[in-house]
């Protein structure tokens, strides 16, 4: 772990500044430090302690993982613009413009004026990937600060402390492990367990102590008979003993439901030495000296992790039968595994060189930041960064042999999207390792996948993957195929989507009124108009699951401010007949109309309700809208006794669903029928098996005068050969 300091003092601090910087930056860090002391005089941590303290920490921090200059003096100074009286323009004159811009991209990250903490902690990962992309310096900052502010939580109140240690491991983690500061992350993550499971946290910290001394014995035993091997043949070779961190046991533990005696990779050997050829054959070494549990080997040299960690990594049985990991790696790749893209500034590689350069392991961030730009509902970046951050990858190979890798759990779609947006478009299905799998299926390490591609001009993704893929990467790729390809599609599935969700709510409005809480809500989501509104639901940009909450909320406070319908109230117990053939009691003279979440039609028991604006709606009694309970509802008045007249003569909407055989003929053999019977046919779509490619379901809205009408027309559907099964929306 990074050395877990908090009370060191600057003169002390100097004195490292001094062995390792220039005179000129160590003054210009004075000056920094001199500027903030001043700044945070009268300010305190929730500690008690000066606040000072704190940016000193978040320096020093820095300093171990090897920083320059303007990173420990933007350490120093990252609260004070935002904290304390000073200007950005002062530290912009004093400092210069790198370390303005990077204390401009810190103190932006924490400066969001939302409604919602979820809409906040979205935005904060929007901007921190910004930054992160213009300077990456300015996210190590923040992954110091945080850190420091994860060894001081025990001061925060419960409820908050509980809420930042998840946002570490959720966010904060990743991040350090996207970036390969295996250090910070660690820490980060066995500190937010602490607060997070303290239970769990205390049991395995037990666990390792008691059997401290036993595993020290251990480890010195199995590094001594290596080195013994290694060292003739390898004579630079270091060799160093690591216990597994406390978050990395309890994932094991916890997630994977596993005893602390089935953990094969708590104790582990690592062996750096000078060359790849050296780690290869000392490999080989290794696999003579113990033998190696079977599918416990891992190449990361050949086959690097996303951010660039190489090593060897083989498990084995020790001659008295404990399992143990070993490492190989090169001196090279342990800087990179220690330090990640801190690295770079602590030993002058990649830009410099002619190696892997910096920008290179930064690409993640900008195909982040594209696929998340399009997305109207802030807070569903928060899942899709959380999910294209997770630690836990797969590697799979084109059939040229180029790698993929992927999160685990990702299916071809993702592996589709992830060479290339048309390939994904296009994608009609999938051979894994020569085999035809389902579009749903979930790679494994080390398949080979092959997507099968249509050349068929406008074949386009389906809108049932954006349930099936893993990768927020994949997501937004068919969100904007629909948004570009099919927007009057878009608009139309939208409006039908949300006003479904409208009226299961019960928001009921006047037409005037309706337009101007949709105009409001397309204006709240940054929608150019009611179109561009429906057209984000419509392709995905906006989630109705997550916005419904908002929508009843504002519809809630404007029906406050509503007065009521002096028409809609019952005058008298006089019952009377509308247009529509139906009776509403103590209703006189009011616009009735059936509902359409449940289409009532004659024979059907039927209620009314007053809505705002709209008359009365009729439903079934058993509509899923209707309370079963009416006396003891939120509005009781609203709901009345309706029946049918009994001369009515006019025809209903009527939708049934038709489970069914795919075979063909059957929808000529539907519409024959139908067509005998003299039934008109309003509307009418399929259902199909997504895996299967066929029909199993189709819908029928149908024109009927009466339920008894309903019932012979689907007494005659039912004898259709592969119809199965008949049911009344």
């Amino acid at each position: 772990m990074v050395a877990d300091i908090q009370n060191i003092s600057y003169e002390d601090f100097r004195k490292t500044l001094v062995a390792s910087f220039s005179s000129e930056n160590v003054a210009q860090i004075d000056r920094a430090y001199v500027l903030a002391e001043e700044a945070h005089h009268e300010q305190k941590r929730k500690s008690g302690e000066p606040y000072i303290i704190h940016p000193l920490a978040v320096a020093k921090i820095l300093f171990d993982l090897g920083m320059d200059p303007p990173s420990l003096e933007t350490a120093l100074l990252h609260d004070v613009v935002e904290d304390t009286p000073v200007t950005l323009d002062e530290i912009r004159e004093q400092f210069g413009d790198v370390v303005a811009n990077l204390v401009d991209g810190v103190t932006k990250i924490g400066k969001i004026p939302l409604s919602t903490r979820e809409e906040q902690q979205a935005e904060n990962l929007r901007k921190m990937l910004l930054a992160m992309s213009q300077d990456i310096r300015v996210i190590l900052v923040k992954l110091a600060d945080r850190l420091h502010n994860m060894r001081t939580l025990q001061y925060v109140p419960e409820p908050r402390r509980r809420e930042i240690a998840r946002e570490t491991l959720e966010i904060y983690a990743p991040i350090a492990h996207r970036l390969g500061i295996r250090a910070v992350k660690e820490e980060l993550e066995d500190r937010a367990i602490m607060f997070l499971d303290p239970v769990a946290y205390k049991e395995i910290s037990d666990q390792l102590a008691a059997q401290s001394t036993t595993r020290n014995e251990f480890l010195e035993d199995i590094k001594s008979r290596i080195r013994k091997r290694i060292l003739p043949i390898c004579g630079d070779a270091e060799i160093e003993g690591r216990i597994k961190s406390v978050n990395g046991i309890y994932r094991k533990m916890y997630i994977q439901n596993k005893n602390f005696d089935q953990i094969y990779d708590i104790y582990a050997v690592r062996i750096i030495v000078d060359t790849v050829t050296d780690c290869y054959n000392c490999l080989g070494i290794i696999h003579d000296m113990f033998r190696p549990i079977p599918g416990r080997f891992k190449d990361y040299i050949s086959t690097p992790k996303p951010n660039m960690y190489q090593s060897l990594h083989t498990t084995l049985l020790s001659r008295e039968g404990l399992p143990f990991e070993v490492q190989i790696r090169t001196w090279e790749m342990h800087r990179t595994a220690e330090y990640g893209i801190a690295a770079h500034w602590k030993y002058k590689l990649g830009m410099d060189s002619g190696k892997e350069k910096p920008e290179m392991r930064m690409a993640w961030i900008r195909q982040l930041l594209e696929t998340q730009n399009s997305a109207e509902d802030v807070t569903d970046i928060v899942a899709a960064i959380k999910n294209d951050l997770v630690p836990d990858e797969i590697y799979t190979l084109t059939p040229k042999g180029d790698v993929i890798c992927l999160p685990q759990g990702s299916t071809v779609i993702d592996f589709a999207y992830a060479i290339h947006s048309a390939v994904g478009n296009r994608m009609t299905g999938a051979k894994v390792d020569g085999r035809i799998v389902p579009i749903d299926y979930q790679l494994k390490n080390g398949e080979i996948v092959e997507i099968l591609t249509s050349s068929q001009q406008g074949k386009g993704p389906s809108r049932d993957w954006l349930n099936i893929v893993k990768t927020g990467e994949a997501r937004n790729k068919i969100r904007m195929w629909f948004k570009k390809e099919r927007r009057e599609e878009n608009i139309v599935e939208g409006k039908a989507e949300l006003e479904r969700e409208l009226k299961r709510s019960n928001i009921r409005l006047s037409d005037e009124a309706y337009q101007q809480f949709i105009a409001d809500l397309a204006a709240r989501y940054h929608c150019k108009d009611a179109d561009d509104f429906y057209a984000s639901i419509g392709y995905g940009g906006l989630v109705i699951s997550r916005i419904m909450p908002h929508i009843r909320d504002e519809y809630n406070k404007l029906a406050k401010t509503e007065e009521p319908l002096p028409e809609l109230k019952p005058t008298s117990k006089q019952t009377k007949r509308s247009s529509e053939g139906i009776v509403i009691e103590g209703i006189d003279n009011c616009l009735v109309k059936v509902a359409k979440c449940c289409n009532p039609i004659p024979g059907d028991k039927i209620i009314g309700f007053i809505t705002r604006g709209h008359g009365v709606s009729v439903h079934k009694r058993d509509c899923t809208n209707v309370p079963k309970d009416i006396a003891h509802c939120a509005e009781p008045e609203r709901w009345l006794n309706a029946y049918w007249d009994a001369d009515i003569k006019e025809n209903f909407c009527a939708t049934v669903h038709i489970a069914c055989i795919d075979r063909y003929g059957l929808m000529a053999d539907i519409t024959t029928v139908l067509a005998n019977m003299h039934v008109m046919i309003l509307n009418v779509y399929t259902i199909s098996d997504k895996s299967k490619h066929e029909v199993t379901g189709i819908v029928l809205t149908l024109s009927v005068s009466s339920i008894e009408h309903l019932k012979s027309v689907l007494a005659r559907l039912n004898k259709i050969n592969g119809v199965e099964k008949i049911t009344r929306n």
